[in-house]
C-alpha cells in the first residue's frame, strides 16, 4: 500500500501510453492522481510537464511524483534541476525502492521505451509504498541539500 494517498504523474509524448496504465493501476488502489500532461501521443516538450509536476512538489502540494518519457532520462535531467527535488531515473524495482530508503528521492524517473508496464507498476508500486530510512542516511540527504543550497 502507498505511504501517500496523492501522486501527480506527467510524461511527454513517449509515455503518454505508459503514463495512462500507471494512472489506471493508481486509480485501483484508491490513489487521488493528479496529471500535469501531456494529454496525447503527438510530439511535445518534456521540459514543460517535469517543471510543472516539480513546482507542485516544491509548493508541498504533492509529495512524491512520477514523470515518464522515452528513456526517463530528459525527465530526471529537468527535475533535478527544480531546487529541493531528488528525481531517480530507475529501470528496475530494486532501485526504486532503495532510492527512497536511501536518498528520500520524490519523483520516481522511467522511460517507456526502456521498461515494460509490468516493471512500471512494479517500481511505482515500490516507489510509493517505501518510506526513508532516515538516520545515517538522513546526513547525506541533507548533503545533497546543501549542494542546492550552493549552486550560482
Amino acid at each position: 500500500m502507498a505511504i501517500v494517498q496523492k501522486v501527480i504523474i506527467g510524461s511527454d509524448h513517449a509515455g503518454y501510453t505508459l503514463k495512462q496504465e500507471v494512472i489506471a493501476h493508481l486509480k485501483e488502489q484508491g490513489l487521488d492522481v493528479t496529471d500535469v500532461g501531456t494529454d496525447s501521443t503527438a510530439s511535445c516538450d518534456f521540459p514543460v510537464f517535469a517543471e510543472a509536476l516539480c513546482h507542485q512538489i516544491q509548493d508541498g502540494t504533492f509529495s512524491l511524483g512520477i514523470l515518464i518519457c522515452g528513456t526517463g532520462i530528459g525527465m530526471s535531467m529537468v527535475a533535478n534541476k527544480c531546487r529541493g527535488i531528488r528525481a531517480a531515473c530507475c529501470s528496475e524495482t530494486y532501485s526504486a525502492r532503495l532510492t527512497r530508503m536511501h536518498n528520500d528521492a520524490n519523483v520516481l524517473c522511467f522511460g517507456a521505451r526502456v521498461v515494460g508496464s509490468g516493471t512500471a507498476l512494479d517500481m511505482v508500486d515500490a516507489f510509493l509504498s517505501t518510506e526513508f530510512l532516515g538516520g545515517r542516511h538522513q546526513r547525506r540527504v541533507d548533503m545533497i541539500s546543501d549542494v542546492d543550497e550552493r549552486r550560482p
